[in-house]
């Protein structure tokens, strides 16, 4: 049976991707809206520090959840969760709000969605399929959420022409869409029983697993440092504004160009039959190197259309690497700790993005956009060169089903 005729990994997947839809239109809206409200950079680094915050937080005692109740339910409430932060800016903006710190609490109202459904939703998935197809599913997963996130910014930007509060309200609609796309999934997992250990202690055997364990270690690390000193996405609405000259539907094409990238190559790649997959370890490599040689040509181009090329190579290096990551983390863990597992590849690898565009606002605002883009692109090709060094083993896997928990 092929992967999307499984009923409950069709769902699953239909509530990921209009989470993932509704996310991308409240970026679009959000940043667009405070920077044209203050016209400072910083402010974008302050609202990535917002969404931040609760998955530093929350992410950790998140995936103890997902290993011990209903994954169902933990999704759903996240979506609510997220439907009611949309709310929130629907209201901040339908009043008029002109002090930013408001919003700042709306997003991180919005970042404890992410914090509670990234592991859930992680650990999940092996569920819901065979494990000889679960390869096929991380990529029918990343192109179903890339699709979300082409046409989130698209759609948030051309809705945002209409006003700002219609843009939040079609955000709050989706996400409930979302939440009652997971409740309606049947299978009942909980993975994990009640053993007397403390939250921590269990959160702590988790984090213990993957530092022991070079491949996991290193995968989820090269992520991480990459996306932290390389991530651009808060200086999209600068470059937009700024150095381009597009409006709002512009800046929404050049997120959506990231996604164009991400999902042609994870299409690709769910076609790609599992002995002709490429060295995964390269791959991994090679998408982080593609990675920051687009942030480069980014970051140096003054063309509209040669800056959308470059974002579109973003992503594709972007899925490649995600594509590898993903599938490791999970087939290389035992069913008992993937959520424990999801969760600090969620912490260490999801959040980074928040606090990468910390990063970035924080750099532009010191030295201009430009400068930021620079650092970000030579970093991360700087992490990659070191990684081959630090993790051999990782360099060195072949088929991803021949990963297994050790």
């Amino acid at each position: 049976m092929h992967v999307l005729r499984i009923r409950d990994f069709a769902l699953f997947l239909a509530g990921r991707s209009l989470g993932a839809l509704a996310t991308q239109m409240q970026w679009v809206a959000v940043g667009w809206y405070l920077y044209d409200l203050t016209g400072d950079p910083m402010t974008l680094g302050w609202a990535g520090l917002a969404s931040f915050l609760p998955i530093a937080i929350l992410t950790l005692p998140a995936g103890d959840l997902a290993d011990r109740v209903d994954r169902r339910w933990l999704l759903g409430a996240a979506h609510f969760i997220q439907a009611s932060g949309a709310a929130l800016l629907f209201l901040l903006v339908f009043r008029g709000t002109s002090v930013t710190w408001p919003f700042y609490g709306a997003l991180i109202l919005s970042g404890s969605t992410r914090a509670l459904a990234g592991p859930a939703a992680s650990s999940f998935a092996p569920l819901l399929v065979p494990r000889e197809q679960f390869a096929q599913a991380v990529a029918w997963g990343a192109s179903s959420q890339q699709t979300a996130i082409i046409a989130g910014p698209a759609l948030g930007g051309l809705i945002y022409l209409a006003g700002a509060p219609v843009t939040f309200a079609a955000c709050v609609v989706v996400a409930l869409f979302a939440a009652g796309a997971m409740l309606a999934v049947r299978a009942r997992i909980v993975s994990s029983r009640d053993d007397g250990a403390g939250a921590f202690a269990r959160a702590a055997a988790g984090l213990r697993f993957v530092l022991r364990q070079p491949i996991l270690f290193g995968a989820i690390s090269l992520d991480l440092f990459a996306v932290l000193v390389g991530g651009v996405n808060a200086l999209l609405p600068v470059f937009a504004r700024d150095l381009l000259h597009v409006g709002p539907g512009g800046l929404g094409l050049m997120r959506s160009m990231v996604a164009v990238g991400a999902i042609g190559t994870s299409l690709a790649l769910a076609q790609l039959p599992e002995p002709r997959q490429p060295h995964a370890g390269k791959a991994l490599f090679g998408g982080v190197a593609l990675f920051g040689v687009a942030v480069l040509a980014f970051a140096l181009s003054r063309s509209y259309l040669l800056s959308l090329f470059a974002l579109f190579l973003l992503g594709a290096g972007d899925a490649l690497s995600v594509f590898v990551r993903a599938t490791v983390v999970q087939l290389a863990t035992p069913q008992e700790m993937r959520g424990r597992v999801s969760a600090i590849h969620v912490l260490f690898v999801g959040c980074t993005n928040e606090l990468g565009e910390f990063r970035a606002g924080l750099m532009a605002a010191w030295l201009g956009a430009v400068p930021a883009a620079l650092a970000g692109g030579i970093g991360t090709l700087l992490i990659v060169a070191l990684w081959t060094q630090l993790f051999p083993r990782l360099r060195r896997v072949n088929r991803l089903s021949e990963v297994a928990p050790r």
